[in-house]
């Protein structure tokens, strides 16, 4: 178990709130800056920063500057309010609205550029209000890995305590950097000694397989769509798993189960009615969109009223199995899930446009919640894990007000800058790949295929059951990095060897150094 004052329980809590003016005011300053950087990043690099660690970077620094109104920055919760902000913004820029937007940028079709950002504007807010609820609950418990808002928590601690916790985090970040400089997977090591390890075992053998399985036998996945059959058939099963789980917390008549749901602050019957509203929220979220962004010209209404109930299913759907994937491995898989659910759009037979603003409103659901998630749990640990559960609630309550405020704040940037962007040429490779998809139309063979792999995929998900494993076994078939595959199980052996107590805080700094240096690198990148 790590250890951190803050678990020292207490009868009574300062409240202090997420609009506190000078909070206010640093957080808009920092999260725009951080909005236009990671959109910048995004576009020129083709992947995202680690959005909490730079969030914890910028509330450090603030508190160490030495003037007397930002003293209060130097109390953790201030700090994580204006982490949480900087990294909601950079998020909800980089990886929600500016994906999306991008998306019809490529397809030609700019005149639902700034319809889709504000349709990204209503999907964010809803997921970050979702996981707030969420949080806690028998479905996506505090107390699970959620590895970089562990680290992110380690991080912020250290630099707030010093001594023996400050020196292993930078003995961390040391290795993180130079580990990075020599492309070699810090990060992944990091985040295996504190994740789920059953669900980083997963991971491994699905990047392994896709990464060698070529070079030693001649079989290309990448030009076949086994890997997207096995998220269908391992995404459905973990979704049933999921409302399984839900109802077996929330029966009466088992003494075990209520025992478990009286140690959440989010209740099961709490959680079965956030699920609710959430799908009912998409739906009218996928009305919204769908009017603003004109989908709905030349469709049926049957087709009209398929795309809507599909765009909140969807949404949901991934909220649970990205949140999910997240919470246990510290790796979420949001350009495989939001592909899949846009594939079998394309096989419902809707229109390119219409598949690529159901794309665009997915993937600024999916992402953020897995986002928000982390911050959560770094809030849950310097708030005291829980010991104070009325304390927890207040605070995490806050911090999904000021996340939404960055969300928002992320969503403007793009709006404001996207077009210039854009124009010069930076656009994510995920952008394309989903811009592609979306006008291939409906394919029979397609379709056969994905039924014929989702089976292996939802056998094992359903032996792995809550640890994921087949949603990330997928999730790693998915992705052509095999590197960080070895990375994975050499510390998978590690940790097993060695146990977790010499890595304790050099974990988080390893993620921390991988984070830094891939911000920093590709912030370089951006002027080269």
């Amino acid at each position: 178990m790590r250890e951190n004052q803050s678990e020292k329980v207490q009868s009574t809590f300062e409240k202090i709130r997420f609009s506190e003016p000078m909070t206010i005011v640093i957080g808009i300053i920092l999260s725009v800056l951080s909005a236009i950087i990671c959109m910048q990043i995004m576009g020129k690099v083709g992947v995202s920063a680690n959005t909490s660690i730079i969030g914890a970077v910028f509330a450090m620094l603030v508190a160490k500057i030495p003037i007397t109104i930002l003293g209060k920055f130097k109390n953790l919760e201030r700090q994580n309010y204006i982490q949480t902000i900087v990294s909601g913004a950079g998020f909800s820029a980089a990886n929600c609205a500016f994906v999306a937007v991008a998306i019809l940028f490529v397809m030609g079709e700019t005149k639902v550029i700034l319809p889709m950002a504000i349709g990204c504007i209503f999907g964010t807010v809803i997921s970050v209000y979702t996981v707030g609820a969420l949080f806690d609950s028998p479905l996506f418990p505090a107390k699970e890995a959620w590895a970089p808002g562990v680290a992110t928590a380690e991080v912020l601690e250290a630099g707030d305590e010093g001594g023996e916790k400050a020196k292993r985090v930078i003995q961390g970040i040391i290795v993180g950097i130079v580990g990075s400089i020599f492309k070699l997977p810090v990060g992944a090591v990091g985040i295996v000694f504190i994740a789920n390890i059953v669900s980083m075992v997963a991971l491994g053998i699905g990047l392994l397989i896709r990464g060698y399985c070529a070079p030693l036998t001649g079989f290309d996945l990448a030009t076949t769509n086994i890997p997207q059959g096995f998220m269908v058939g391992a995404g459905l099963i973990a979704l049933v798993q999921s409302v399984v789980s839900i109802y077996r917390s929330s029966s009466k008549n088992k003494k075990s189960a209520k025992s478990e749901e009286e140690s959440f602050t989010a209740s099961a019957s709490q959680t079965k009615k956030t699920l609710a509203v959430a799908l009912l929220a998409h739906l009218a979220g996928g009305v919204f969109v769908g009017i603003i962004c004109g989908v709905f010209t030349g469709m049926s209404l049957s087709k009209m009223i398929l795309w809507v109930v599909w765009t909140a299913v969807a949404s949901v759907a991934s909220m649970v199995i990205i949140g999910k994937a997240a919470m246990y491995s510290g790796w979420f898989p949001g350009f495989a899930v939001t592909t899949i659910f846009m594939t079998i759009g394309v096989i419902m037979g809707f229109p390119p446009v219409a598949v690529a603003v159901l794309t665009g409103y997915i993937s600024s659901v999916g992402p953020c919640f897995a986002d928000m998630g982390y911050d959560l749990k770094t809030g849950w640990i310097i708030r005291g894990k829980g010991n104070n559960a009325e304390h927890e609630v207040y605070g995490r309550k806050q911090q999904v007000f000021i996340e939404m405020l960055g969300a928002v704040i992320g969503v403007i940037v793009v709006i404001l800058f996207a077009d210039m962007t854009l124009k010069e040429g930076l656009i994510p490779a995920t952008s394309t790949v989903f811009a592609t998809t979306a006008q291939m139309g409906s394919n029979v063979a397609l379709l056969k295929e994905l039924a014929i792999w989702a089976i292996p995929g939802a056998i094992i998900q359903a032996i792995g059951r809550k640890y994921m494993f087949g949603v990330l076994l997928a999730t790693g078939l998915l992705i052509n990095n095999p590197i960080y595959g070895i990375g994975v199980i050499i510390a998978v052996i590690m940790r097993k060897i060695i146990g977790d107590e010499f890595m304790d805080c050099r974990d988080a700094g390893l993620i921390a150094g991988d984070g830094l240096f891939s911000f920093f690198s590709s912030l370089i990148k951006m002027f080269i």
